[in-house]
């Protein structure tokens, strides 16, 4: 299908076919919607190797205020270094779908690939980088990704099953978790690893002690804060992130309890502040720069990501500091 084709069916010019296909904003959303219409049905593909590419790899966040970000920007940048490229960084500004803003500003610089990070693409836009012959690839996906879509993540269930296994091991029975928002594939992978946890050590799960915090430190600290409130409290707390654990480890100072003696916190991610909390901080280490590095990688094979590696996720790990131990009563 040619763009001169899709043009007549659409009842446009050539030239405002080739503004749709490059992002620009000059067009009437109606007619951009009719000519991308035409494009999908059509099965349009621009050839990749026809095609200028800008020497830039796309990084979107939804957000960049925490040093969990810092380590995927990281293991980016290593990729882009060995191919000379340059790193693109942009903030959605939505929870988790890039903003329309964002999809004409990519589609206009038309980069090497795209790394999206906790993110879930709509199909429209899945379709405009595909027929652009722009690659991408999502890490850490917010839910399940459909099957054509390339991701990377960790070995999330195993974290969460490890961080409680840790817990139960020094007899801890009362375990709080404090994990992600709901609506968020690791956080219910890691919630769903602390209930296995739990029966592997024939402990019931108490569901007052489940709680879907946001992964930042005043969310820790408010929902251990509520947590730590009485006198049948937990003894442990698993957090679904280090910045929660930082914020865990807050509430129980404000509380006046010593960790580990009376409360034992358990992290997630092993982010480098980690062990210079107070106590160092046990944690789950999630291999976030390697997994910035393998997404950026599959973007830059000469075929873009391959089908026979469109999922792939690393391992995840225990690293004990000095922020557990066994309860006092134990």
């Amino acid at each position: 299908m040619t763009l001169a084709a899709v043009a007549e069916q659409a009842g446009v010019s050539l030239s405002t076919v080739s503004k749709v296909l490059n992002g620009r904003s000059d067009v009437a959303e109606a007619t951009r919607t009719r000519v991308e219409r035409l494009l999908d049905t059509h099965g349009y593909r621009r050839r990749a190797q026809g095609a200028p590419r800008a020497p830039l790899i796309e990084l979107v966040f939804h957000e960049l205020e925490s040093v969990w970000a810092m380590e995927l920007i990281r293991g980016v940048e290593n990729v882009a270094k060995e191919t000379k490229a340059s790193v693109v960084l942009t903030e959605s500004g939505t929870r988790h779908a890039p903003s329309p803003d964002w999809i004409e500003g990519v589609l206009r610089r038309r980069p090497l690939g795209v790394v999206l990070v906790f993110s879930a693409l709509p199909d429209k836009v899945k379709k405009q980088l595909r027929s652009r012959a722009i690659p991408f690839v999502i890490v850490d996906p917010a839910g399940d990704p459909d099957p054509d879509v390339p991701s990377v993540g960790s070995a999330n269930w195993a974290g969460g099953l490890a961080a409680t296994r840790h817990l139960t091991d020094y007899r801890h029975e009362r375990i709080a978790i404090i994990t992600g928002p709901e609506d968020m594939m690791c956080s219910l992978a890691r919630l769903d690893g602390y209930r296995s946890a739990m029966a592997m050590a024939d402990l019931t799960v108490d569901p007052r002690l489940i709680r879907f915090g946001d992964f930042h430190v005043q969310g820790g600290f408010e929902h251990a804060m509520d947590l730590l409130d009485g006198p049948d409290r937990p003894t442990a707390i698993f957090a679904g992130s280090d910045l929660q654990a930082l914020g865990v480890l807050e509430a129980a100072r404000v509380k006046g309890l010593s960790v580990p003696g009376d409360l034992s916190v358990v992290g997630y991610d092993d982010v480098p502040l980690a062990q210079w909390s107070s106590p160092a901080l046990t944690t789950i280490h999630q291999p976030l720069r390697q997994m910035a590095e393998e997404a950026a990688r599959m973007l830059l094979r000469p075929a873009g990501p391959r089908a026979s590696s469109l999922r792939i996720e690393l391992a995840s790990h225990l690293v004990v500091r000095q922020s557990t131990a066994p309860p006092k009563s134990a």
